[in-house]
């Protein structure tokens, strides 16, 4: 076991120095079965360019987020938004609750809460890219990893991105068994409950199943005039599940089938009216997070089903291997919830509240058919020596309805307004990359991608809530081009790689058409281009105990696609700013103090900003307060502002520390996550601007082994401060808003058999 032997000042220097994720210590069985406890810095692997390689030789800012940093962020049954600055340069949040996530990379994302929202971010799940918002909410359990690659991914993945890709990888089947069970419980009634298994059924298949159950109890109280109740929302119930067969006749043949699902029954996103003091961004003096007033609460519901199901096939032809990945996806679901956030309306003399509410507002979606049909087949050069490729076709087709509903909240909730909207997307593309290696320590890669997107919709207003005449419409987008990128990889040394990347990315054009509910005719946005130029380095030193990665970077959007969200009249229209530009630099890093302490932190900065001198927005309907200048029709300027849910400062800060007692070990494991402020919408205002976070959490276990099976039993918290903080709202009825998870406390246990 290795001995640290550091003098005081060296270790208080480095401690200074380096700021990550933390990784937690891990352990190996030697070949007598003993089990060896390992420090220092883990070798992670990772598949950020569609080839197992080590994190270290990747030139691509990307982070790695192990399977036990996941179960840590994910302990008190948070969806994918506990990944939320967890990682540089990242940021998660949803106005559905646990459901449509929407994804940030170096400032770039997409407000829009429509299920026809196109996103820059991708999801890449198992191989299969999951484009719809609302696929992109499948929980994350028995996973390996998940790799945050930052920047334009313009060659390799799905339909091409401009900001960045979320790559979750499950644990696969393999031969040998094992087995993990862990339940929980905590605040609010709260359940989680976690079972995998996994082994050979002959000698060549094997297969692994693995389920998720999560539940809470309603919590929140409903205090409003006519409809008081205890514990009325608040609450989910979810149920996900996996099915996965390995098939390996031979060494040069696999074939990975895949089935998963999720049935989800949840409160939608509980809106506040009111909770904002006009001219400041602060919560009400007599904010509560455990009561509401709402006249629709009864009624806020969300429901969602997913299925889907993969094939992979893998051929080994020795100097080659040909992959064919086969994906399908479909989705349902339906969500209803009190957009205004009070009861009662102005029109009605003194029954309203709390606060101004100047109408009813309740409205919901609903999607009834959904499917999507990915296929990608490449083929990969297998270590030829100084020069490899790899190259390959992709199809992608997606057929979604959509209804966007509203409900008469003073009769009842009668439905009184229906627009249906019908999309179909196709898109195809061809691509290669090449790795070059000039010498031992210099190699470069280049790659290249043809891109075709179509997408043809339809939309008619059925019925109007303002008893308007219904009416049609029809419209095709489509565009093509080339993106790809250039990097340069330098081993400097045996513990520093230097390199730089030039990429550029697509997005295709887009369709909106929610509108259509109130009235207004569809909108479309034309495709959107970045380029983006970082450079970096990564490291590791002091004897394999230290770990920094840095990099810096440049972007330049043009024809950057917006979406105007709500303001006056509550229309969401998609329109094209000249460009948008951004630049910082990203630090990950881990230190190993001693065997039994190990310290991690991360840092990003993420400056934004629109250029365009001719866009405008309409303000808030709201009473808020715009600081930014009107024109002549007295709509908001935006040029020269950040883009909105950009916090220009992400950190996060952990530590972990770990005694021998007993037959086992204790530890205690702490993390911190900062975010600065962030702007709610394209206009600044001082209302709708969200407060710096800082929340924290802390777990505390005992692990030891039995015979064949590894035991752990910890205690729990999240945002252990209680932070109470606006994270996003709403900005035509009133001031509402939402707020961050609250505190949480709970217990776990788990046992891992082999």
């Amino acid at each position: 076991m290795k001995m640290f032997k550091q003098s005081a000042l060296a270790l208080c220097v480095q401690a200074s120095i380096f700021a990550s994720v933390a990784s937690i210590s891990t352990s190996s069985f030697a070949e007598d079965g003993v089990k060896e406890k390992i420090t220092g810095i883990e070798v992670i692997e990772v598949t950020a360019r569609k080839r197992t390689e080590n994190i270290k030789d990747v030139p691509i800012s990307i982070s790695a987020i192990t399977a036990k940093k996941l179960e840590v962020l994910g302990s008190a049954g948070m969806d994918v938004r506990s990944l939320s600055a967890k990682v540089p340069s990242l940021l998660i949040e949803s106005s559905f609750g646990r459901t449509f996530p929407r994804f940030y990379i170096r400032g770039l994302g997409n407000t829009d809460f429509d299920l026809l929202a196109s996103q820059p971010v991708s999801l890449i799940y198992d191989d299969v890219v999951l484009e719809n918002a609302l696929t992109k909410g499948m929980p994350m359990f028995d996973i390996e990893r998940v790799e945050v690659l930052r920047g334009p991914q313009g060659t390799l993945f799905g339909r091409n991105t401009t900001a960045g890709i979320i790559k979750v990888q499950s644990k696969k089947p393999t031969q040998d068994f094992d087995a993990t069970v862990s339940t929980s419980y905590g605040t609010y009634g709260s359940t989680d409950f976690r079972l995998a298994i996994g082994g050979g059924l002959t000698d060549t298949l094997s297969a692994r199943v693995s389920l998720l159950q999560q539940d809470r109890d309603d919590w929140i109280d409903n205090k409003a005039p006519g409809f008081e109740k205890e514990d009325e929302l608040g609450g989910y119930g979810e149920t996900a599940g996996r099915i996965q067969l390995l098939w390996e006749p031979n060494d040069e043949f696999s074939a990975l089938f895949n089935y998963h699902f999720r049935d989800a029954d949840a409160d939608a996103r509980v809106f506040r009216a009111n909770i904002i003091k006009p001219g400041t961004n602060d919560l009400v003096d007599d904010f509560d997070r455990e009561v509401v007033y709402q006249d629709a609460a009864s009624r806020n519901n969300q429901t969602i089903e997913m299925k889907g199901s993969s094939l992979k096939l893998s051929y080994d032809m020795g100097s080659h291997t040909l992959t064919s990945v086969t994906g399908y996806e479909s989705a349902e679901m339906f969500s209803v919830g009190d957009i205004d956030g009070g009861y009662g309306a102005s029109f009605l003399g003194d029954y309203m509240g709390p606060g101004f509410i100047p109408f009813p507002s309740e409205t919901g979606a609903k999607m009834p058919d959904h499917s999507q049909i990915t296929q990608e087949i490449r083929l990969s050069s297998n270590d030829l020596g100084d020069f490899d490729y790899q190259f390959g076709f992709f199809y992608f087709d997606e057929d979604l309805t959509i209804h966007n509903l509203s409900f008469d909240t003073l009769g009842g909730g009668a439905q009184n307004g229906i627009a249906i909207q019908n999309m179909e997307t196709t898109a195809w593309a061809v691509f290669a990359s090449l790795d070059f290696e000039l010498s031992d320590d210099l190699g470069i890669t280049a790659g290249i991608r043809y891109s075709d997107d179509e997408r043809v919709w339809d939309g008619t207003l059925v019925q109007s809530p303002f008893g308007a005449p219904g009416f049609s419409e029809n419209t095709t987008v489509d565009d093509s081009q080339i993106s790809g990128d250039i990097s340069v990889n330098y081993k400097m040394n045996d513990e520093v790689n230097l390199y730089a990347r030039v990429a550029k990315g697509y997005r295709a054009p887009s369709i909106q058409g929610r509108s259509l509910l109130f009235s207004a005719s569809h909108t479309t946005a034309k495709s959107e281009l970045v380029t983006s130029i970082e450079s970096g380095f990564k490291s590791t030193f002091l004897d394999n105990t230290a770990r920094i990665d840095g990099s810096v970077f440049y972007y330049v959007v043009d024809d950057q696609q917006l979406t105007a969200v709500g303001g006056t009249g509550n229309v969401a229209s998609l329109l094209n700013a000249d460009k948008a530009v951004g630049y910082g630099f990203e630090l990950d890093s881990e230190f190993w103090a001693t065997e039994n302490l190990v310290f991690g932190a991360s840092l990003s900065y993420n400056h934004t900003e629109l250029q365009d001198d001719t866009i405008s927005v309409a303000g808030c309907g709201a009473n808020c307060t715009i600081t930014d200048p009107l024109n002549s029709d007295g709509r908001v300027i935006i040029d020269g502002n950040s883009l909105p849910q950009s916090p220009e400062w992400i950190g996060n800060l952990s530590a972990r520390w770990t005694k021998e007692i007993g037959d086992g070990e204790l530890y205690v494991y702490t993390d911190w996550s900062y975010r600065s402020e962030v702007s709610f919408f394209l206009y600044e205002s001082k209302e709708f601007t969200g407060d710096p976070i800082l929340e924290g959490g802390l777990r505390v276990g005992y692990e030891w082994d039995g015979d064949d099976v590894e035991y752990e039993v910890a205690a729990f918290s999240r945002n252990i401060l209680d932070e109470e903080k606006l994270t996003g709202a709403i900005d035509f009825n009133n001031l509402t808003g939402y707020v961050n998870e609250p505190r949480f406390f709970g217990v776990e246990f788990k046992a891992n058999f082999f």
